[in-house]
């Protein structure tokens, strides 16, 4: 099966790879007692970093995996969008 953020996998690591430098930034941050407000501004880098690739990805199923059920059939369309629906409202309880 191919995902629909298969043409951008590459691209996905890359953001993730950094994301987790900058995850590693912080803890030396820490280590090296750091002044709060600065670490808690890496902090919300790093989360907005991270919101940047859910939307990405849910931007990717939404163009390959919705779009294809929904051309499939309506019930599986129906279907992916009840699950794209259902994975906002856990993304927004955050």
């Amino acid at each position: 099966m191919t995902r629909g953020y298969s043409r951008s996998k590459a691209d996905y690591l890359i953001r993730l790879r950094k994301i987790e430098g900058q995850v590693r930034g912080l803890q030396h941050m820490i280590e090296d007692d750091r002044w709060c407000p600065d670490i808690v501004q890496q902090v919300a880098s790093v989360t907005a970093a991270l919101q940047e690739v859910a939307a990405g990805l849910l931007d990717c199923h939404l163009q390959h995996c919705v779009l294809d059920a929904a051309r499939s059939s309506d019930r599986e369309g129906r279907a992916r969008l009840d699950e794209v629906a259902s994975t906002i409202r856990q993304v927004l309880r955050l």
